[in-house]
């Protein structure tokens, strides 16, 4: 596969180029920016069990990171601030690191079968206080820490990205056999996977029995 190379001529440069290719902002849109988490956010809140965090280190490395959990599981400590349970994962801790370097995050609440989005901005911190941990235990196993997001930006996204992609239709669902499995994929990318079938096939369920024994 040669390289590409974005042509020198076309690349947008400045601001005033980029809005220039674009109609100008309603007022509405923004107006609909919140400083805080009025009603609506909230009901969005406690029923969204996915999100997506954009952090970024001091060097302006960047990182989105999936976040889920039952209905409901990123606490409303009040209409400014939110925690987010931090889950047993793979260990890396790329948005813990960069929120220690950079406090910046954006979040994006997604609810299974909703096509509009919630978006929320500001700074983050780590805290491991024993009581909000314990009272976001699931089946009797509290996080070792929580993300705790100060809101100052709070928006309602519109449903165009969900709806051009038809992301609920399940008429659309792909099927995953359609892929290697993700150890697969891995073992492809960096120590080379097992040309036995069986061998991978044990790899594979070993992961799904890791699954059952670690997602909390």
């Amino acid at each position: 596969m040669i390289d590409f190379k974005i042509n020198p001529e076309f690349i947008i440069r400045d601001e005033s180029s980029l809005r220039s290719l674009f109609p100008t902002i309603t007022p509405l849109a923004v107006q609909k920016c919140q400083g805080s988490l009025d009603t609506h956010a909230q009901a969005f809140i406690r029923r969204s069990p996915f999100i997506c965090i954009g952090t970024q280190n001091l060097d302006g490395k960047a990182d989105v990171s999936p976040r889920g959990d039952p209905v409901g599981f990123v606490k409303i400590l009040d209409q400014y601030t939110l925690a987010i349970p931090d889950r047993p994962g793979n260990n890396r801790l790329d948005s813990l690191v960069n929120i220690l370097a950079n406090p910046s995050v954006g979040l994006l609440f997604v609810i299974p079968g909703f096509d509009d989005t919630l978006r929320v901005n500001r700074k983050a911190s780590l805290m491991n206080d024993p009581e909000i941990l314990k009272s976001m235990s699931v089946e009797g196993r509290a996080p070792k820490l929580a993300i705790v997001v100060r809101v100052s930006e709070v928006f309602l996204h519109c449903a165009k990205a969900f709806r051009r992609s038809q992301l609920w239709n399940p008429e659309l669902f792909q099927d995953r056999k359609e892929m290697p499995s993700l150890s697969k994929m891995i073992l492809d990318q960096t120590t080379g996977a097992p040309g036995d079938a069986g061998e991978m096939r044990k790899i594979d369920d070993d992961l799904e029995e890791e699954y059952q024994k670690s997602m909390y």
